[in-house]
C-alpha cells in the first residue's frame, strides 16, 4: 500500500497592519517537491517533478516517501511578495492520520502572511491489477494506467480582455476598491470588476469600453504607441508630490486604500490625483482628463460619422438594384429577396426575443412560408414555475441539471440551471451565449443535443433541453470497463457526424470526453455541453486559450500554439482508446506529470487490440496538427471505418449495438445515484450579490424554438 495526501490551499492572509499589504495583487502559490539526497557535505533536498502551480481551492496528490517536503511559495504578481514555508510530508501525513484523515490548519509563511491548507490521507493499491473490476487482458499492471473510475472536470483559463494595450481579467477584489475611470465604488462580491495583469489598474466591467488611455505597462515605446498619442494629443504628465493624507483615501489607478499613518501616496500638484508610490510609473499622461466623459465624447463622434457613412451609402445604393450576392440578402423558398436581422432571427427559425423587422419589396410579395419565423408579441414564453423538478441529474460549480415535466402537456426535459453570479465571476457571460448559440444549431444535426428553449430569472439562466435517458458513455463504461469492437466502432463514426458538422459551421468544440456522450432512449448518442465551443474558426482561424479537461487536452494547446480543430481530432482519440482499452492513454501521478506525458509519451497498445485500431489512434496521436488524421486526409475511409455505411448512419438507419434499459421516459436508472438521491432544488443565491449583478449582460439569452411553442400549446 502506497500512501499519499491530497492537499489543496483555500485562503492567503496577511498582516493588513503591515504597509506591505496593499501590494498583494492576485497571490498565486508555487509548490516544489523535493527528495531527500546523502551527500558527502551531508543530506540535501534535490527537486525531481516539475514545479506545481496550484490554484486556489483545487487539490494536488504527493505520495508520502521519507525525507520529502513540500517547499511551498506564495507570490503576488509583481513578483514583490515572496512568503514561504516547508512541510515534512511524513510529519503531515502522520498529523492527518490522528486527526481521522483529514487536517485543515493555517500554515504560517515566512517573512509573513499564512495559508490556510488542508490535507486529506489516503492508502493506494500499488498492484492496479488488484482494483475491482480488473481485467488481466487489458494489461492493467502497467505503470500508470487506471481505470476510467471517476469523472473529470474541464479547465478554462481566465479570459483576458485585452484593451489600449491593457490585459484586463476578472479580478477579486479584497479591499474596497474603487474604478479608474468613473471613479466610483467598484461593488459586488466574487469577481466585481476587471485589473490590467500589466498596469494593475482596477475598473469596473461596465467601464472597460471607456478605457482611453495605453497601458504604461505595455509597449510604452511602441510605434503604436506614439502614433496613439500624435493622434489624439494626450500627453498631459502629472506633477505629483508626496502628501499627507488625514483621512482614508484610496488610489485612483489601482483603486484601493493607501495605507500608513503618514506620507501614504501621492497627491498631483494639477489634477489632484491620489496614487500609491508605487503606482506612479504605472498612471498614464492623462493630468485633468476625464476618461469617463471623453469616452462618452469619443463615442458620440463615431457614431455621427456611422450615420453619415451609412447615409451615404443608402443614397449610392439607390442608383442600381441590390445584389442577392450582398451581406445580409438570402434568397427565400419563393424565389424572393427577404433581408434578414440577425439580431432576432435564425436560419432554423427559432424565436428570437426582442423586436422583428423582416422588410420586403411590397406587401404582395410575402411567401407563404417565410424563411424566418417572425416572433410575435403573444408568443409562449417559459419560467421555471411551467416545470416540476422531479430528479437532479448532475451538478457542478456552475449549477444543475434536473429532470423537469413540462405541466402543461406532460413531456420531460433536461433542464440545465446556471448561476448567474458563478457566471459572472467566472467571466464566463460570452461563453454562455455561445453555448445558446451552438445549441439552438444543434437542430440541424441528429448527434448533437437538441434545445428547446432557454429563459431566466434574477438569479439562474436555465436551457430546456431534450432529456437522454440513456445515460452518458462514462457511466455505462464505469460497469462493463470497455466496449467491444463493434460498439466503440459505432459509437466513434455517430461522433465523427456530429464532430464535422460542428467543424464544417466553423465551431470548434474543445471538450470532447466520456461524459459529454449521452444515449438516447435508442442507444444512439447525442453529444452535450457545448460551453467551450470556439464560433467563428475558418479554415485559416486560429485561437490560443487554454481548455479542456487535462486528460483529452491536446499537446499544441499545453505548449501555448495556436490551434484549430485539431484539437478535437487529438481528444477524439483519446476517447476511443478509453473505448477500446478501458484506460486513459496518458497518465501522470499530478495534473504536471500528466501534461509532461501528453507532450512526450507513445501510448502503450495491447496486443489484442486490432491492426486497424491500432493505426487509427497512432495517426489520431501525430503531435503535428497539420498531419493528424482528421485535419488531414479522410477519417471515414480509415479501415477501423470499413463497416459502416456512412449515408444509412448520418440519417440514423443503423441499428445501435446497444439500447439502454428504460421502463419509462421518465426512468432516470442510468444517471449516477449520487445526484439522483438529492434533492432537487435550486441553489440559493446571496441577495446582496444577485442585487449587484449587472443585469443587462444577459439581455441577449432568451429565445424559444417553434417546437417548444406547439407543446406548451397544447
Amino acid at each position: 500500500m502506497s500512501p499519499f495526501l491530497r492537499i489543496g490551499f483555500s485562503n492567503f492572509e496577511i498582516d493588513p497592519g503591515l504597509a506591505y499589504y496593499e501590494e498583494v495583487l492576485n497571490p498565486y502559490c508555487a509548490v516544489y517537491m523535493k527528495e531527500a539526497i546523502d551527500t558527502d557535505k551531508g543530506q540535501v533536498y534535490k527537486q525531481k517533478k516539475p514545479t506545481m502551480y496550484p490554484p486556489w481551492s483545487t487539490t494536488f496528490d504527493a505520495h508520502v516517501h521519507p525525507g520529502r517536503i513540500m517547499h511551498v511559495m506564495v507570490k503576488d504578481r509583481t513578483a514583490e511578495l515572496k512568503s514561504e514555508a516547508t512541510v515534512a510530508l511524513d510529519s503531515l501525513a502522520v498529523r492527518c492520520k490522528k486527526e481521522n484523515g483529514k487536517l485543515e490548519i493555517w500554515l504560517e509563511m515566512k517573512p509573513q502572511g499564512r495559508m490556510l491548507m488542508e490535507a486529506r490521507y489516503y492508502l493506494e493499491k500499488s498492484d492496479a491489477a488488484g482494483q475491482p473490476g480488473a481485467d488481466p487482458e487489458s494489461e492493467r499492471g502497467r505503470d500508470g494506467l487506471f481505470t476510467l473510475h471517476q469523472r473529470r472536470g474541464a479547465i478554462k483559463q481566465a479570459k483576458v480582455h485585452v484593451v489600449k494595450c491593457h490585459e484586463f481579467s476578472a479580478t477579486f477584489f479584497p479591499q474596497p476598491t474603487f474604478c479608474s475611470v468613473c471613479k466610483e465604488f467598484v461593488w459586488g462580491l466574487n469577481k466585481q470588476g476587471y485589473q490590467c495583469r500589466q498596469c494593475n489598474a482596477a475598473i469596473h466591467k461596465k467601464c472597460i469600453d471607456k478605457v482611453i488611455a495605453k497601458c504604461t505597462g505595455s509597449a510604452v515605446n511602441s510605434k503604436e504607441t506614439m502614433i496613439h498619442k500624435e493622434r489624439f494629443k494626450i500627453d498631459m504628465p502629472h506633477r505629483f508630490r508626496v502628501y499627507n493624507y488625514k483621512s482614508p483615501t484610496f488610489c485612483q489607478h489601482c483603486g484601493t486604500l493607501l495605507w500608513g499613518l503618514a506620507k501614504q501616496g501621492l497627491k498631483c500638484e494639477e489634477c489632484s490625483m491620489n496614487i500609491h508610490h508605487k503606482c506612479q510609473k504605472k498612471v498614464a499622461n492623462l493630468c485633468g482628463v476625464n476618461q469617463k466623459l471623453m469616452a462618452e465624447a469619443l463615442a458620440v463622434i463615431e457614431s455621427q460619422q456611422q450615420a453619415r457613412t451609412t447615409k451615404e451609402s443608402e443614397i449610392i445604393g439607390r442608383e442600381g438594384p441590390v445584389g442577392v450576392g450582398q451581406p445580409g440578402v438570402v434568397r427565400a423558398p419563393s424565389g424572393l429577396n427577404v433581408t434578414s436581422t440577425p439580431a432576432n432571427k435564425d436560419p432554423m427559425g427559432v424565436l428570437w426575443e426582442g423586436p422583428a423587422d423582416v422588410s420586403r419589396s411590397s406587401p404582395e410579395e410575402v411567401p407563404e412560408e417565410p424563411l424566418y419565423a417572425v416572433p410575435k408579441k403573444d408568443h409562449q414564453k417559459f419560467h421555471i414555475d411551467d416545470f416540476i423538478l422531479h430528479k437532479m441529474l448532475g451538478k457542478g460549480s456552475f449549477g444543475k441539471v434536473f429532470l423537469a415535466e413540462l405541466k402543461r402537456s406532460r413531456k420531460y426535459f433536461a433542464v440545465k440551471a446556471l448561476k448567474k453570479d458563478v457566471v459572472l465571476m467566472d467571466d464566463d457571460v460570452e461563453c454562455t451565449l455561445v453555448e445558446r448559440r451552438v445549441l439552438s444549431l444543434a437542430w440541424e444535426n441528429p448527434f448533437l443535443t437538441h434545445l428547446y428553449c432557454t429563459f431566466q430569472t434574477k438569479e439562474n439562466l436555465f436551457f430546456v433541453m431534450e432529456y437522454l435517458n440513456g445515460g452518458d458513455l462514462m457511466f455505462h463504461i464505469q460497469s462493463c470497463h470497455k466496449f467491444d469492437l463493434h460498439r466503440a466502432t459505432f459509437y466513434a463514426a455517430e461522433i465523427i457526424c456530429g464532430l464535422q458538422f460542428l467543424h464544417s459551421k466553423g465551431i470548434i468544440y474543445r471538450d470532447l470526453k466520456l461524459d459529454n456522450v449521452l444515449l438516447d432512449s435508442d442507444g444512439h448518442i447525442k453529444i452535450a455541453d457545448f460551453g467551450m465551443c470556439k464560433e467563428n474558426m475558418q479554415e485559416d482561424s486560429r485561437t490560443s486559450t487554454f481548455c479542456g479537461t487535462p486528460d483529452y487536452i491536446a499537446p499544441e494547446i499545453l505548449l501555448g500554439q495556436k490551434y484549430n480543430s485539431s484539437v478535437d481530432w487529438w481528444s477524439f482519440g483519446v476517447l476511443l482508446y478509453e473505448m477500446l482499452i478501458g484506460q486513459s492513454p496518458f497518465h501522470g501521478r499530478d495534473e504536471e506529470e500528466l501534461f509532461q506525458s501528453i507532450r512526450t509519451d507513445t501510448p502503450v497498445y495491447p496486443n489484442w487490440l486490432t491492426k486497424a485500431a491500432r493505426d487509427l489512434m497512432v495517426k489520431l496521436f501525430v503531435r503535428e496538427p497539420e498531419e493528424r488524421l482528421g485535419v488531414k486526409g479522410s477519417i471515414r475511409q480509415h479501415s477501423f471505418f470499413s463497416s459502416i455505411d456512412w449515408v444509412a448512419l448520418e440519417q440514423r438507419q443503423v441499428a445501435p449495438p446497444f439500447r439502454p434499459t428504460l421502463t419509462s421516459p421518465s426512468d432516470c436508472s442510468n444517471f449516477d445515484k449520487e445526484f439522483i438521491n438529492e434533492k432537487p432544488r435550486l441553489s440559493c443565491a446571496d441577495r446582496t450579490l444577485i442585487n449587484s449583478v449587472d443585469q443587462t449582460m444577459f439581455r441577449n439569452f432568451s429565445f424559444v424554438n417553434p417546437g417548444m411553442a406547439r407543446l406548451a400549446a397544447r
